[in-house]
């Protein structure tokens, strides 16, 4: 009994504590921001990783030095339409998707 007197003394009665009436737009305030951090710190700087790498994938060619996701490197001695065959020693030629090129090493 004690215990319920002390919990309803605890609470503040309902309207108290929102007498300037700007609750509402704080929160939208609050929430756009944090939309706003979302998209410069985590969306925007993903996507441009993501165009830098599909540039690197669209520009190679025959002769080009690649190393792959799973740390591969070799020479692309043939290109076609989603694989590449990859030259890893003189008798050795792997075939990997150009997904699974992670750096073009510059010439």
């Amino acid at each position: 009994m004690h215990l319920l007197s002390a919990i309803l003394l605890m609470t503040p009665p309902s309207g108290a504590g929102d007498s300037t009436g700007m609750g509402g737009l704080s929160t939208i305030v609050m929430f756009g921001s944090i939309i706003v951090i979302f998209y410069f710190m985590i969306y925007r700087p993903q996507k441009k990783r993501q165009k830098e790498r599909e540039d690197i994938i669209s520009k190679m060619e025959k002769g080009d030095k690649v190393i792959t996701s799973s740390g591969i490197h070799g020479t692309i001695s043939q290109l076609e339409e989603t694989t590449i065959l990859v030259q890893v020693s003189d008798n050795t030629k792997l075939r990997f998707e150009k997904a699974a090129v992670t750096q073009v090493v510059p010439k």
